[in-house]
């Protein structure tokens, strides 16, 4: 793999693929993908023809719907308005909507034939809260190892409708495949593989929530809109796939451990949906935590834009940390339950004793089996992707400082 030498370093692929894209458009070999809500709807719905509104409305609130296609509006105007996008991110902006359309109807129609799922119990989850790059993914996993806990894999967070045969390890696969073949950094960033633990981002964006979609894209005027609007009916949906998978996957009688950074914007609406949930706070200094966010949204917006803004990016991302603390500092003054904070560096020096003060502010009990398995994962990741964008940011810095 090639140094990322610059925050703004992409793969020489994304140019040859964006190139013939359009070269392909302006010649008319390949028709332009829209972005016009109407004829992404149409397009994802076809199968359904005029049934579609069937799988639509099921299981949902009609505040539900209206919400979801409220947020395709105006997100597709703030893409076609103000992102930019290169043919490869003009294609890349066309499939995720439309897939992502599919997958709401696809739940829907599953909602139909098996209402039975909405209804499933959970057991109270465990749900880590904290900005990206504060050492979530680690506290998740670890967490997760716990045989005694319950985690989405990245194949369900993405593809969250369940399919028989059971393709969607293999779905997931793919997907990451291709992810690497046009982001090779990736994994130095955030490690995934298909079967393995995930945060549950993908159902995030199953609703159109913003925290996907602004990583990508220079969509100010959606992110606003989004941050001002009540995000209840995004995590009544979120909470219908939880249960859904919970169910598919028999598993619902384990606490779930989850996180996406998003959570911290968002808690209120998220604890409405489980008031008896367990949380863990994880903890960085700030200047770390903007420097790494910054690193990964640049990686994400140069594939799709040929003259992304580092400036902007930075400075978005100092006022989004600034209201996602000020938010999470809210919610938690309101906060009654059980409840554990982390330090990223106190987990980097001695993780076991940070776990087990964890277990014990939340009143769980830390076993031997849990700890082995926890000791695995460490194992597991002690690997050169554990410590590539640590290197990454430290050649940034240095070609800042020359």
């Amino acid at each position: 793999m090639k140094p990322r030498t610059h925050p703004l370093s992409r793969a020489s692929l994304v140019d040859r693929s964006s190139a013939f894209l359009g070269q392909a458009w302006e010649k008319g070999w390949l028709p332009d993908p829209p972005l016009d809500p109407h004829e992404l709807w149409d397009k994802a719905a076809k199968p359904y023809g005029d049934m579609a509104r069937e799988p639509e409305m099921a299981g949902r609130r009609p505040e539900d719907v209206e919400d979801f296609r409220s947020r395709l509006a105006k997100l597709t105007e703030s893409i076609q308005a103000e992102a930019r996008l290169n043919p490869l991110g003009r294609a890349m902006a066309h499939g995720q909507l439309v897939r992502v359309i599919k997958q709401r109807l696809g739940l829907g129609a599953f909602w139909n034939a098996k209402p039975q799922v909405l209804a499933t119990k959970l057991a109270p989850p465990i749900i880590v809260v904290g900005h990206m790059r504060s050492g979530t993914t680690r506290v998740h996993r670890l967490l997760a190892a716990d045989p005694a806990h319950s985690a989405t894999r990245f194949c369900d967070a993405w593809h969250p409708v369940p399919s028989w045969p059971a393709v969607r390890t293999l779905r997931g696969g793919v997907d990451l495949m291709i992810m690497r073949k046009i982001n090779p950094w990736i994994d130095s960033i955030h490690p995934m593989a298909s079967a393995r633990v995930e945060e549950e981002l993908g159902w995030l964006a199953n609703a159109l929530n913003h925290s996907t979609y602004q990583t990508q894209w220079h969509i100010p005027s959606y992110s606003e809109w989004s941050e001002a609007r009540d995000p209840a009916p995004v995590y009544r949906e979120f909470a219908r796939i939880l249960r859904t998978d919970a169910a598919h996957r028999r598993n619902a009688d384990r606490p779930r451990v989850m996180k996406v950074p998003q959570f911290s914007e968002d808690l209120p609406s998220l604890l409405e949906q489980f008031p008896d949930a367990r949380l863990v706070v994880a903890q960085r200094e700030s200047e770390d935590v903007l420097k790494s966010a910054v690193s990964l949204v640049a990686n994400q917006m140069a594939i799709q834009c040929d003259d992304c803004d580092l400036d902007w990016i930075e400075q978005e991302w100092r006022r989004k940390l600034a209201l996602r603390d000020q938010r999470m500092k809210d919610a938690l003054e309101d906060w009654s339950g059980p409840i554990a904070h982390l330090q990223f560096a106190a987990l980097g020096e001695d993780w076991e004793a940070e776990i087990a003060r964890t277990y014990q502010a939340l009143g769980i009990e830390l076993t031997g089996e849990a700890l082995l398995a926890m000791r695995r994962e460490m194992a597991d990741n002690d690997t050169a992707h554990h410590t590539g964008h640590a290197d990454q940011l430290a050649r940034f810095a240095q070609s800042a400082a020359n």
